[in-house]
Formats: C-alpha cells, structure tokens, sequence
C-alpha cells in the first residue's frame, strides 16, 4: 500500500483570525495539508466524519461546546491525534492538563497576532507536533474512575542519598503521574524535567501533588532534595542537581537552550552525572527527539542505573529509542513497571 504524502490536518478554533494564521503555519511545511477549518465543535463532528483527517486541532475555550467536551466525546466514539491550541494563562495551563489525560497528544501555546515575532517562534513548534501527533500512539480516554495502582513499598530508613531523577517529552504528563502515584511517602528525592512552557509545570506540579502520596512542588532555585518531594523543572529554565555540604540542593537557573529546549533532559541528567553518580537512578519516559539520551549515557558511566520506557507503551518512542541506541540504558520496561523498577535499584543501592 502507498504510503500517503501528507498529513492531512482539521482546524478548529472559534477565532477566525487564529484559524487563518493557523492554517498559514501549517500548510508553509510542504508535509502538511489543512483539508478544513471549523469554528466549533458541532462543525468539526461534521467535517470529521467528511474528510476524516489524520490530525486535529482543536481550541481549548470555544462557544457551544468547550474542547475539553467534545474531546471527550470525541476520544470515545472516534480516538485521533489531537493537539490542544492553548492560552498561555492559569485556566488555559489547567484545561490542558486535562485535555492531556482525557488523551490529546501534546499541545502548543497559541500564537499571537501582534507580533511577526509570535509566528515565527510559535511556526516550529506547531508544525513540530502536528507531525509527531501523526505518528503518536493513541491512548482514547482514559477515565477518572480508573482505579489508582497500588503503591510500592520503600523500607523505613531514610533514603538522604539516594536520588531519582525522571524525563519526559509528549506524552510526559500522563507517564510522570503514573509513576509517581506509584511512589510512597518516603520515596527518594526526585528531580524531574518535563519539556512544558513557563505557567504550566505550576498547575501540572499541583495536579500531581493533588494525586500523589509524595510531595509535588515547582522547583524554586536553592530548593533541597529531600526524600519524599518532587521537584519538577520551572518552564523556560534549566534545572541542575548541585552539592552543598551534606545536602543536595537544585539550582534553577536560565540560559540557552539545550537540544532545542529549556528546560532539557540532558540539563539535568549531566548535573546528576557529575554530582551524583552512583547514588542515582534515572528514567527516561515518552517524548519526541533526543534531549536526555546523552547525558543517561553520561549518568550511566557515572554508575547510576538507568532505565527506558518501552516502545509499546510510549506515545513518541524518541526519547527512549535515542537513549538505547546510544547504550545509556541499564533496563527497558513497560510504563506501569518503571516505578518499581526505580525503587527496587534504590534500595538495592542502598544495601549494598
């Protein structure tokens, strides 16, 4: 069977003017064919149905039916690729959180209309995910009324040294909650970087603190890492591990990119490296590209023990896939196993 040419992309937003810069970013990429735009959810039921597109994407607040609804819906009678266009605000970081775990497969930040300067950045990164949407495993939704795993046991003893450290691209969110609702309260220190703009790691840290026997917190330069907190990586800045005295404490910090983001993986998995060593373990979950693959490699040589995500269970096996190919990886394991699988090398690093 041929392979088809393009990515056959539906529009959907309420503003006009947003449909149109829209429709502009994505049919620049010679891959890329919007087939339709629609201004609600009632209207893109429709042309769903007529042009059956490969990827959607769909308006966090719109009239008549708000996207988070008809992504319900939606993820139930006819499961596609989905990517959120969202406003950069608190209620927009909390309504994409949610669209994430009803099963969207990534979202971007909406573009601005007043600034050349707004397109140009936003062009990369929609065009970016629209693709990887394409190739993404898709989940469907996944329901509330789930019932929650059972936690894993840590022994008693207070596990000051140990440190894990987790992460994550598209995909991300909903990987890094399953396993930290895994966690107990007393489980390591754990740093984790998941590639999200400035204002959603807050909400997405609160939503997993809301969730989890451990704390969750957005990491605050200086913060220390202490057993029984998360610290996730701020949007727009870096996040390294650092010694201070008998402690460990995070610095949180910005400057350029790495692999193209900020916060990076390899950021933090150098720090680990260099800081840590054989007092670490460290995954890497679900996400496009390659950001982390080098520096598991590098925690790997330092003596911490390293897993990956698998490729059935990812959304964008990327990652994961860069860092075996790069032999950085100690063990490949299912999502639902990652968690015990960095608890029980923490405790058997501790015993020995």
């Amino acid at each position: 069977m041929p392979t088809k040419s393009k990515i056959n992309v539906l529009i959907v937003d309420d503003s006009a003017a947003i449909r149109q810069l829209l429709k502009t970013i994505l049919s620049s990429d010679p891959e890329i064919d919007v087939i339709g735009v629609a201004t609600d959810p009632f209207d893109a039921r429709e042309k769903i149905k007529k042009l059956n597109p490969d990827v959607l994407t769909l308006d966090v607040e719109m009239p008549r039916m708000d996207g988070l609804t008809f992504l319900e819906k939606l993820m139930k009678g006819h499961p596609m690729p989905v990517v959120m266009v969202s406003t950069l605000t608190q209620k927009g970081a909390d309504i994409t959180l949610k669209a994430l775990e009803i099963g969207a497969v990534d979202f971007v930040a909406k573009p601005t209309l007043d600034t050349l300067r707004g397109v140009d950045e936003a062009k990369e990164e929609i065009v970016a995910k629209v693709k990887t949407a394409a190739k993404a495993k898709i989940r469907g939704s996944t329901s509330a009324k789930a019932v929650s795993p059972p936690t894993i046991a840590v022994n008693s003893f207070k596990l000051t040294h140990q440190l894990i450290a987790i992460g994550a691209s598209t995909g991300g969110t909903e990987a890094i909650k399953d396993v930290l609702i895994r966690f107990p309260s007393n489980a390591p220190a754990t740093l984790i970087v998941q590639h999200m703009p400035p204002g959603f790691t807050a909400s997405f840290a609160a939503r997993l603190d809301g969730l989890c026997q451990v704390r969750v917190k957005e990491a605050e330069d200086g913060d220390r890492a202490v057993p029984g907190q998360v610290l996730i990586a701020p949007g727009d800045h870096h996040m390294e591990i650092v010694r201070s005295g008998a402690e460990y404490r995070v610095r949180v910090f910005q400057a350029p990119p790495v692999n193209r983001h900020r916060p990076s993986v390899d950021v933090l998995f150098d720090s680990f490296a260099r800081n840590v060593g054989c007092n670490a373990v460290a995954a890497i979950l679900t996400g496009m590209g390659a950001d982390g693959a080098e520096g598991l490699k590098r925690m790997r040589d330092a003596g911490a023990w390293t897993v990956a995500q698998d490729e059935s269970t990812c959304v964008v096996f990327g990652m994961p896939k860069a860092a075996i190919q790069l032999h950085g990886v100690d063990e490949i394991k299912p999502l639902d196993h990652i968690a015990s699988a960095l608890l029980t090398h923490v405790q058997l690093e501790k015993a020995s």
